[in-house]
């Protein structure tokens, strides 16, 4: 399968004017972006306050995460296929609302199946959400302007996992934990009125009938059961009945999917793509990307916590300058991968990571924030920072028009079942060593892990991803168009 897609739609230059258009509605999709990652990552701190007040046992608490990961993941196929089909404009309004009903349910919730239930209505509206945001997008902005934006959208997925983190601190306690729900009512408010100025109309009418409904209850049940089995591995445990018996269903689900898309004149996904060494090989990279990147945020949390002491708020403004880090590597990969295309970048980048979590993998019971923590943080940030934009660039610089909303969901789903995969095995990791040594000890282990997988990454980048040469002219490819 060629790299570059040629687009049958007439170019259209934009004009002068809609410059500043363009702007306000990159800012639009971010925020919405912004919202989704925030409320997963702000979650965390404020777990213990929440089962406190709801009176979730130690054992049942992490559903408050798993319920909105579980729908969120497993569905994102679904989401970016459907629009393409149904509609990008359609598609973003609906998850913001669905997303927004929801959040004022989980902050009202008075029990935990009520809360459980709303996280979980959360992530449907994030899967109709996020993927049609980034399918408007690459419509949107093309050329060198695509890049500009994909590295926004870079910096939003990593530094908007460490702000959510800030803001869960600061809300839970100067307010209650219940403000990281409330908060996103007069936010989608505001991206409602917004959105419905300056997101693209859709052009055509919504074609329900071409969904591929038998797909994508396959691949839903087939991701979703790899994400329970992976979020749920390091409680009970990697060679558990659980772990393997719902694992292998998710596997043979997965390849189910596989045989019923490459015989379907629909396809939820078009599996013949992956065989592109920029949308497999991206893919791949995704979930190496996404496992170092929610792995560490977890390990530097439970250590600013636990061995340290910080309190949530304390933690909270600790990541702030990881958060920066990210922002400015995500800047330095937009121009990089303008040049230099994404194979020898994202193997840089990911090398950059390694050397950032093998200073994390030194930290002690004596550490210190200054010392031990921040250098490993912004350097990590930095090598992560640029990663986040070569992945997606690689995965979306060859979409045509009618395929920019599949291949979103692809880019997210790699992005959220890396996340999960690298909670559980670093978790899991740091906890299999706490044992036989100290907290710490545990820690750095699970970091030079990170680190390992952070190299070996980079290794990998140098071989599936495709030159230069082959990358640069479908990044190129086609003007800028108007947002009329």
């Amino acid at each position: 399968m060629p790299l570059l897609h040629h687009n049958r739609r007439p170019a259209v230059t934009a004009a002068v004017g809609n410059v500043p258009r363009q702007g306000v509605l990159l800012g639009v999709l971010a925020v919405a972006q912004l919202m989704v990652i925030l409320d997963i990552s702000a979650v965390n701190v404020a777990l213990p306050d929440l089962a406190r007040d709801l009176g979730i046992a130690r054992s049942d608490i992490g559903w408050a995460i798993t319920s909105y990961s579980l729908v969120f993941g497993s569905l994102l196929l679904l989401g970016g296929r459907a629009a393409d089909a149904i509609g990008r404009k359609r598609l973003f309004l609906g998850g913001l609302a669905v997303f927004t009903i929801a959040s004022v349910v989980t902050a009202l919730s008075g029990d935990p199946t009520s809360l459980f239930a709303a996280r979980a209505g959360q992530g449907l509206g994030a899967a109709m959400l996020s993927p049609a945001a980034l399918s408007i997008l690459l419509t949107a902005f093309r050329g060198a302007d695509r890049t500009r934006a994909l590295s926004v959208w870079g910096a939003v997925g990593g530094a908007g996992a460490a702000l959510g983190v800030l803001l869960g601190g600061v809300l839970t306690e100067i307010i209650d934990w219940r403000a990281i729900f409330a908060i996103n009512v007069p936010v989608a408010i505001a991206l409602t009125i917004a959105a419905l100025r300056v997101v693209p109309r859709d052009a055509q009418r919504p074609q329900w009938r071409g969904l591929d409904l038998p797909g994508a209850v396959i691949a839903t049940a087939g991701l979703g059961a790899i994400v329970f089995a992976i979020s749920q591995a390091s409680t009970v445990g990697w060679i558990s009945a659980q772990t393997l018996g719902v694992g292998a269903a998710g596997l043979f689900a997965l390849a189910a999917f596989t045989a019923v898309e490459l015989r379907s004149s629909r396809p939820l996904l078009k599996v013949q793509r992956l065989a592109d060494r920029a949308v497999g090989g991206g893919m791949a990279m995704m979930l190496a990307v996404s496992t170092v990147l929610f792995g560490s945020f977890l390990l530097t949390s439970v250590y600013l916590q636990e061995v340290l002491g910080a309190s949530a708020l304390m933690a909270g403004l600790a990541f702030l300058p990881m958060a920066l880090a990210i922002g400015v590597g995500a800047h330095l990969g937009g121009r990089v991968i303008g040049h230099a295309g994404v194979r020898v970048p994202m193997a840089v980048a990911l090398l950059v990571a390694a050397a950032g979590l093998l200073l994390l993998s030194q930290v002690g019971a004596s550490g210190n924030y200054a010392t031990d923590v921040l250098p490993g943080m912004v350097i990590t940030g930095i090598g992560i920072g640029v990663a986040l934009v070569g992945v997606s660039a690689a995965v979306l610089t060859g979409a045509a028009d009618e395929e920019t909303g599949m291949l979103s969901g692809l880019n997210t789903t790699g992005h959220e079942i890396g996340g999960a995969l690298g909670i559980a095995v670093l978790v899991s990791i740091a906890t299999s060593a706490t044992a036989g040594t100290s907290m710490t000890g545990g820690i750095g282990a699970a970091f030079l892990t990170a680190a390992a997988i952070a190299v070996i990454a980079g290794m990998i980048a140098l071989v599936v991803l495709p030159a230069a040469s082959n990358f640069l002219p479908a990044l190129r490819f086609a003007p800028r168009v108007s947002i009329h």
